[in-house]
């Protein structure tokens, strides 16, 4: 009986000890969420392809502008604000829909990448690094060299 004690005890502790070489092996990353955005060149084209949208968007207004300005009667002001608006808020979903894809599409990629990381480094977790305060691993150019091989 003193025998089965000490094995199942054994067995125990060796579980126990087990745990916490695992606990103590793994632990928690941050990024720079902004710096990995900055230096990925999907994103900066993203962002540049975005602005170009937003010009062309000044532009029509601009133009429209100059159109109105044009016009003589206070009928034919009315039917072309009346038509600008439309265009307008057309082309401001379609601005709005560019950019919200191209966020997320950036975001996914950058989540890919970091997940990869984190499973590399054998860590529990990847934090922004606004949420650490002391302690973690800073795996902020681990993602963007993962990025810019290329594999996202």
């Amino acid at each position: 009986m003193k025998k089965m004690k000490l094995a199942a005890l054994t067995a125990l502790v060796a579980v126990f000890a087990g745990f916490t070489m695992t606990a103590d092996a793994a632990g928690v990353g941050y990024i720079n969420y902004t710096k990995v955005q900055e230096n990925y060149p999907f994103a900066m084209q993203a962002v540049k392809e975005v602005e170009s949208k937003g010009l062309e968007l000044q532009q029509y207004m601009l133009d429209k502008d100059k159109q109105y300005k044009s016009l003589d009667t206070p009928l034919k002001k009315k039917n072309f604000e009346d038509a600008t608006a439309r265009e307008l808020k057309a082309k401001e979903e379609a601005f709005m829909k560019l950019k919200m894809s191209k966020e997320e599409q950036i975001y996914n990629k950058i989540q890919a990448a970091t997940k990869d990381v984190m499973v590399e480094q054998k860590l529990d977790a990847i934090l922004s690094d606004r949420v650490i305060f002391v302690g973690g691993l800073d795996v902020t150019d681990l993602v963007i060299q993962k990025l810019k091989n290329g594999k996202y």
